[in-house]
């Protein structure tokens, strides 16, 4: 079988995995229009978005209420898939992530700091919050890489990675009993992680964010498939690896930074999506992988919201904690498939 051969098959499997997976988008966004505490049927959906968002309340409950969540769980979730792929592709681990690295806990950190210490004075807009967790993103992404020149063991780095979300729990915590009992009820909310209760500024700013760094990430497919080789093949090849490397980072702070800011700790999806679409791609090129895990994180998200706010109803489930029952099995499995072939 020659190379043109091979990159053919892996083209045809990707057209036909990310048709599939666009077309599950596509059928969880219907069914996530439909369902909820008002059920519609697909008729009266057709029927009010062509009457627009001037109608009665069933109109309200669809334009205002369930457009905007279900597009801010679709984009939110495919960009935390495209950092954890950057991530892992940095280090060059399958397990790295912006949740087990204690990155997205860096960024709840100072995103809860600034709620509780300058709501009040301050209109807080999404793009501040983003800001934020920008900031706390690249604090502990800074604090993992001075380890990582120290520590060459990657499940070691990944404890100290834990270990530092842990730390950055405990200053959250401690920053808490400072703040009012209203800024309390409101940063408990918010970091149980929710799509809930988003407008379409939400949505705007997070497709404004999101959408440009993910092509960012695409546009770097290239040197991350030369750099997944060594950074000594990477350099043969023309790859300037400190400013790749760094852009790397900027863009998956970035991504991470944003999810954590409009919708708080969404836990296991920037590892396990990565993963299962690398195993229905049967590739672990960047530049399928990563348009790919952006639609399979789209629709991971999506049907996990429309579990977290329908299963219990009318009670909702954090989407944390949704994520976290369907994600980290995955994980469970990655880690000992992946023990199973070193041991071999």
């Amino acid at each position: 079988m020659d190379n043109h051969t091979v990159r053919s098959g892996g083209v045809g499997r990707f057209a036909l995995v990310t048709g599939l997976l666009f077309a599950l988008l596509l059928l969880a966004l219907a069914v996530n229009l439909c369902v909820g505490s008002v059920r519609m049927s697909p008729a009266e959906v057709i029927r009010l978005i062509a009457k627009g968002p001037d109608a009665p309340t069933e109109s309200v409950i669809l334009f205002r209420i369930r457009m905007p969540r279900m597009l801010l769980a679709a984009i939110l979730g495919g960009a935390l898939s495209v950092s954890g792929f950057l991530l892992q592709s940095f280090f060059r681990n399958p397990i790295a992530g912006p949740f087990v690295l204690g990155i997205s806990s860096g960024a709840k950190m100072v995103v809860g700091m600034v709620m509780i210490f300058l709501a009040g004075s301050v209109a807080l807009s999404p793009a501040a919050l983003i800001g934020a967790a920008f900031m706390g993103s690249l604090i502990i992404t800074a604090v993992v890489l001075l380890f990582s020149q120290k520590v060459r063991n990657m499940g070691l780095l990944l404890v100290i990675g834990i270990m530092v979300g842990y730390i950055c729990s405990a200053v959250t915590d401690i920053a808490v009993t400072f703040a009012s009992e209203q800024d309390i009820v409101n940063l408990k909310y918010w970091s149980m992680g929710t799509f809930s209760g988003k407008g379409w500024d939400s949505v705007v700013t997070a497709a404004a964010v999101c959408l440009p760094a993910s092509l960012g990430a695409w546009l770097l497919s290239k040197p991350m498939g030369a750099y997944a080789l060594g950074e000594g093949y990477a350099q043969s090849m023309g790859v300037s690896v400190k400013p790749f490397r760094l852009a790397l980072i900027l863009l998956s702070s970035l991504l991470s930074a944003c999810v954590t800011a409009l919708a708080g700790p969404v836990s296991f999806v920037g590892v396990s999506v990565p993963h299962i679409t690398r195993t229905l791609l049967k590739s672990s090129k960047p530049a399928l992988v990563i348009p790919a895990a952006f639609l399979c994180g789209a629709v991971f998200c999506v049907i996990c919201d429309l579990i977290a706010r329908t299963v219990f109803s009318p009670t909702e489930l954090s989407i944390g904690t949704v994520t976290s029952i369907f994600g980290a099995p995955t994980v469970i499995r990655m880690m000992i498939k992946r023990r199973g072939s070193e041991a071999q």
